[in-house]
């Protein structure tokens, strides 16, 4: 193919104040058209097939915390919105990469039909027949290696656990469910997801691989006895771990469920990154009364271990003990128009799964 000369890009309008903005004055972001640089010394030309969708990329918009405190750079105004993408190398000004290769970076990709990587930041993607190559920006990516960190160094999970994933249907949910009841095996992990439909799925995961699936359960927070049901799950409010994906109502339920000494590892906040409110919690004393341990984590705090973990993840999907079939991602194909609003699916829980955008150009 010729060298593109131009490429659409989606970049950073305005900051929302809550839910982002699609259309009108105060949209958050605008479609814009712009002339592609020449590349320079280890930089790719990259050509973008598959966009990740990740609830904390809210966080990349408007930092949760003063930025001078945040643990990454926020998109500047006028700036390209950042993402994990699937990419093909158009060009190439690098030893190690040629045109024609398909490679991934977990989050120095861009809203944006073409755009330059550094190769330093490519890795590349091994194509396999048995297992789609989406699974790389979900299980393989960064949510499932957020799953992976977060229960085996932040949650130091052991088999005699009695374990809680919260979002357990989501891209990160799912993969921790089936760390925790089919790598690990947990004595009992208890999903929690919104709807019969979704936790029905969640029970089917917990099935897989292991000799201990009917200890395993999902409850839906949905429903007007979901305090209850997790009591109950939880085999009368004795869970050793909690796995929080979500953090609001329903961490203020699980408090009520933790048992002494109990430990939490803190992923995200997903109920409140689009909210101007506080987080309320009436529960908060269950942490002195049972003593409780929060631990706070983003992957790239074990950044030595992560080829270790997507090598275990790639054996246990290869092997049956994660299942990553159609029901784990939810593939949309779209044109660059679209990108935000298929990202924004995220927050009205629409997808199942891993959210992928494959992108037409």
């Amino acid at each position: 193919m010729s060298r593109p000369t131009e490429t659409r890009r989606w970049v950073l309008a305005k900051k929302p104040a809550g839910l982002p903005v699609l259309s009108g004055p105060e949209a958050t972001f605008r479609l814009e058209t712009v002339p592609l640089p020449p590349l320079g010394e280890g930089q790719l030309l990259c050509k973008s097939r598959y966009f990740s969708n990740d609830a904390g990329q809210r966080g990349f918009i408007e930092s949760p915390v003063p930025a001078d405190r945040y643990y990454i750079n926020t998109v500047p105004l006028g700036e390209p919105m950042f993402t994990g993408v699937i990419a093909e190398v158009v060009e190439s000004a690098s030893d190690a990469h040629k045109a024609g290769q398909l490679v991934m970076s977990l989050h120095m990709g861009v809203w944006s039909e073409y755009f330059v990587l550094d190769a330093a930041h490519a890795q590349p993607v091994v194509e396999n027949d048995k297992i789609a190559m989406t699974h790389y920006l979900g299980a393989f990516g960064g949510p499932g290696l957020a799953a992976y960190t977060g229960l085996h160094y932040a949650a130091r999970i052991k088999p005699d656990d009695i374990v809680v994933i919260s979002a357990a249907a989501g891209a990160t949910g799912s993969v921790a469910a089936q760390i925790a009841a089919n790598l690990v095996g947990c004595r009992r992990v208890v999903g929690i997801a919104g709807g019969e439909a979704k936790c029905a799925w969640v029970r089917s995961l917990l099935s897989k691989g292991n000799d201990n699936a009917a200890q395993h359960a999902c409850v839906d927070y949905k429903s007007a006895t979901f305090a209850e049901d997790l009591k109950q799950a939880t085999e009368g409010g004795n869970a050793t771990v909690y796995f929080d994906n979500v953090g609001g109502q329903v961490l203020d339920t699980v408090l009520g469920c933790m048992a002494l000494a109990g430990r939490v590892a803190v992923c995200g906040a997903v109920s409140s990154y689009n909210s101007e409110e506080p987080m309320r919690l009436r529960n908060w004393f269950e942490i002195i009364n049972k003593r409780l341990t929060f631990q706070g984590f983003i992957l790239l705090d074990f950044a030595e271990k992560l080829p270790g973990a997507v090598g275990e993840l790639m054996e246990a999907a290869t092997s049956g003990k994660l299942l990553l079939d159609g029901a784990s991602e939810t593939v949309v194909e779209v044109g660059i128009e679209e990108v935000p609003e298929v990202w924004l699916r995220l927050y009205s829980g629409l997808n199942q799964g891993k959210l992928v955008t494959k992108l037409v150009v």
